[in-house]
């Protein structure tokens, strides 16, 4: 990418403070555009808790996994695998970093991403929640999976306030696709290996 190579790894422990920085220290209006329920988010020491708890632990039962998201080795963001059920499995992401919002990253990580909660969670459809005037994050889904239905939404996955949702669905064997698709985008993904 032009802002350098970016990449997912696991989240640790040291990644933790900076996170829970983006969600304290973000400007109210950022927090109210995301529609953060902030009772919902709770603390400093809450959300560190949560974050800590969400490093890969490779047990199969593990319900939140978190991955951190890396642009030239620095930490950028981080991305949120909520499990529920073989079904029901919700995909949370961030780019914490300001400078680095907007840039393409997202849909970069994307097709590395979607193949990461199926590799390291045994999960059979991932759902993607994303409000409905989010248009950034919503342009850069449509790239690769279609809204399914959009709806108001009483209690969505996360910290999120009730509101209007599109909903998109992603199977395991929904990954070549994606990533035939960012092929054809011309996005270079590799693992590295």
């Amino acid at each position: 990418m032009a802002t350098g190579v970016a990449g997912l790894r696991d989240l640790t422990l040291g990644d933790v403070p900076a996170i829970v920085e983006y969600w304290t220290k973000s400007p109210e209006e950022f927090l109210t555009f995301m529609g953060v329920d902030l009772g919902r988010l709770g603390s400093e020491e809450e959300i560190h808790k949560r974050l800590s708890g969400a490093i890969r632990t490779g047990e199969t039962t593990q319900q939140c996994i978190a991955l951190a998201i890396i642009v030239d080795g620095r930490l950028g963001g981080y991305t949120l695998l909520n499990r529920h059920s073989e079904e029901e499995n919700y995909s949370h992401w961030h780019v914490i970093a300001p400078d680095l919002r907007s840039k393409g990253i997202s849909t970069a990580l994307y097709p590395l991403r979607v193949r990461a909660y199926f590799e390291i969670a045994p999960i059979s459809r991932l759902i993607h929640q994303t409000r409905t005037r989010n248009a950034a994050v919503n342009r850069m889904l449509d790239k690769f999976v279609p809204i399914v239905e959009t709806k108001h939404i009483h209690n969505p996955d996360g910290v999120a306030l009730p509101g209007e949702f599109h909903i998109r669905y992603v199977r395991r064997e929904d990954v070549s696709r994606i990533f035939a698709r960012a092929a054809e985008l011309g996005i270079h993904c590799t693992d590295g290996s």
